[in-house]
């Protein structure tokens, strides 16, 4: 049964009537979610888990709290779908510990040199060769710590505590601070990782689709999307600590 006969079946009234009204919404945050994850990731599991973000969401919502419904509930499926791969993460221990390495490597040459860290640059700071790196970058597309999702979610959270809970001025304040540190560490990427950033989500298409439009391997896009988001974690650190 898919994950919208499942839960449609069971609600009456209004929430059958929004479930089925954002239906769509979950199977749109899936598919584009999917593109990211592993093979053994199937489409089904996530909307049936997006189907219980919505269903949270639909529970929880508060419309006193300034957020559009659509806003909050594409934060709560998105939130229950990486839990949902969380959940089913097999990556090796090896694999989290090089990309961390690589991390830090970014952020101890950037606060050296003060500017952007180059993928030369990382190789030589861990003493490895450049297609060793490479091969780090891509071994750490499947890795769930470094997705772009769960880097924007971490600001999302503010919001979403903030529908589920009474929330002090201080926390939308720093949620709105959040996002323009995440905003200005973007536009500080490197040509190439900022149109890659944004060609995912702005047009929100697919690796292979960017690879196309880039003209080169989607492999190479993978090396540079995984790149872009170590260096934006290495960039907001002290955030991602917090």
């Amino acid at each position: 049964m898919s994950g919208v006969a499942m839960y449609s079946s069971v609600q009456s009234g209004g929430t059958d009537q929004r479930v089925m009204q954002h239906a769509p919404l979950v199977k749109r945050i899936a598919y584009h979610l999917l593109n990211r994850l592993p093979d053994s990731i199937q489409v089904d599991d996530l909307i049936q888990a997006g189907m219980l973000g919505l269903l949270e969401a639909i529970k929880n919502f508060d419309a006193t709290q300034g957020a559009s419904f659509e806003t909050y509930a594409g934060i709560r499926i998105r939130g229950s779908m990486l839990d949902e791969v969380r959940r089913s993460d097999w990556t090796p221990r090896s694999v989290h510990k090089k990309s961390r390495m690589v991390s830090e490597a970014i952020k101890a040459i950037e606060n050296k040199t003060g500017s952007a860290a180059r993928d030369t640059d990382v190789a030589a700071y861990l003493g490895i060769s450049l297609d060793e790196y490479n091969l780090i970058l891509q071994d750490s597309n499947s890795c769930r710590i470094f997705s772009m999702e769960e880097l924007a979610e971490s600001g999302d959270h503010y919001l979403e505590e903030s529908q589920a809970h009474d929330v002090e001025p201080d926390d939308s304040l720093g949620r709105e601070s959040f996002l323009q540190a995440l905003a200005k560490a973007i536009m500080c990427l490197p040509e190439r990782e900022r149109l890659v950033i944004s060609l995912y989500y702005d047009d929100e298409l697919n690796l292979r689709e960017i690879g196309e439009v880039l003209n080169i391997s989607e492999s190479r896009v993978s090396q540079i999307s995984s790149q872009a988001v170590l260096r934006l974690r290495s960039r907001l650190a002290g955030w991602m600590d917090d």
